[in-house]
């Protein structure tokens, strides 16, 4: 059984957020480890730190992901943007590095105008100097797909294993596949036909051994819309057989599950529970 779970708050401090996972049924959970409409984060406490991993473990909690600023754009064609978004990066890999989080899923960027081949390559260049300036750090990257929503990149198998390969460190970069965003950029899970294609294009691409999480979200945009609205479970574009046919996946068994849906925190136990328990 992957581990299920969901998007969790830190409003009532870092340490807290093992512990409402729990309450909610997630055996995984994703959090924001600072304000995510903020450019500056404070550092973890050590303190902070310790409390966090004791509440993790005392909790169940198999997996924790941390998801990095919606603010930071690693692509951004003006330099004191892209300073702010460097800068930004690099202190989630080390608050991610003090809480012992092994993945940190991001938005790859948006290129501005200055074309898709300008930000793949500025990508692989931020990410290699993000990478260079915390040697001690290990959390894996993952490029998280998206609906191509705008000028945002990242949103064909393509273009993510190009940024992959322009960088001097693909062996800390990976994938978050979300289920949404890959439906709006008009890769088909509906039927088992078209998910069978979708993930052995994924394979022949990128390689499945790169996606290492899993975002579970329905969509409320058709196929190919380009338009990034998530919806809940069953209740969108995608259906509840597509939720049900990832999580019996025997290919990612083993993998982190976050659902980012509509509703809060009653939506999130109730779809937890119902993933859980499906058949």
């Amino acid at each position: 059984m992957p581990h299920i779970g969901c998007h969790i708050s830190i409003e009532n401090r870092l340490e807290k957020a093992p512990a409402r996972g729990r309450e909610l049924g997630c055996a995984a959970i994703q959090i924001f480890t600072s304000n995510q409409m903020q450019w500056r984060g404070n550092p973890v406490a050590p303190e902070t730190a310790e409390k966090f991993r004791v509440e993790q473990a005392k909790n169940k909690i198999a997996m924790v992901i941390a998801h990095d600023s919606y603010l930071v754009n690693l692509a951004s064609p003006e330099p004191v943007k892209l300073a702010l978004s460097r800068k930004a990066f690099i202190e989630e890999i080390q608050r991610s590095q003090a809480l012992q989080i092994p993945y940190i899923v991001f938005h790859p960027g948006s290129h501005m105008e200055k074309g898709v081949e300008y930000a793949l390559k500025k990508i692989a260049e931020s990410l290699d100097y993000a990478i260079e300036q915390t040697p001690d750090c290990n959390s894996m990257l993952l490029l998280e797909i998206t609906a191509g929503q705008g000028t945002n990149v990242g949103n064909a198998f393509e273009e993510l294993i190009r940024i992959i390969e322009h960088s001097a460190h693909p062996d800390r970069l990976g994938v978050c596949f979300d289920t949404c965003h890959a439906f709006a950029a008009g890769y088909d899970l509906v039927s088992q036909e078209k998910y069978d294609e979708t993930f052995t294009r994924f394979d022949d691409i990128i390689g499945l051994h790169r996606l290492k999480c899993f975002h579970l979200n329905d969509c409320k945009k058709p196929l190919g819309s380009r338009v990034d609205r998530h919806a809940n479970l069953g209740e969108g574009f995608l259906g509840w057989e597509v939720f049900k046919r990832i999580a019996g996946d025997d290919r990612f068994a083993e993998l982190p599950m976050i659902m980012e849906t509509p509703g809060g925190d009653e939506n999130y136990a109730r779809e937890i529970r119902a993933l859980k328990t499906t058949k």
